[in-house]
């Protein structure tokens, strides 16, 4: 990934973008990342990701809320150090 300065980024714009079509760039402010240009399938392909990642963490949320509607009220009342011993009994 190419990295440039917010002055270099600022004075060479049309090649910034250029660049941004082969790969992503970073722009650094006082040695720190501050943005990232990329491409728009770069950006798509970001977007998509993230997407999909909403869907399986809401998938695993709706998951366990339906396991613990199904929990006997005994389970509910068991510590973390309950199941972690009763776990550690059946190896």
């Amino acid at each position: 990934m190419r990295t440039v300065t917010s002055v270099e980024a600022q004075n060479r714009f049309g090649e910034l973008i250029d660049s941004a079509q082969r790969e992503p760039v970073t722009i650094t402010l006082r040695g720190r990342p501050v943005a990232f240009v990329l491409s728009p399938e770069d950006m798509r392909a970001l977007l998509a990701v993230r997407a999909q990642r909403e869907r399986v963490v809401s998938d695993f949320e709706a998951f366990f809320r339906s396991a613990d509607a199904r929990l006997k009220s005994e389970a509910l009342e068991l510590s973390d150090r309950d199941v972690q011993r009763m776990v550690n009994e059946l190896r």
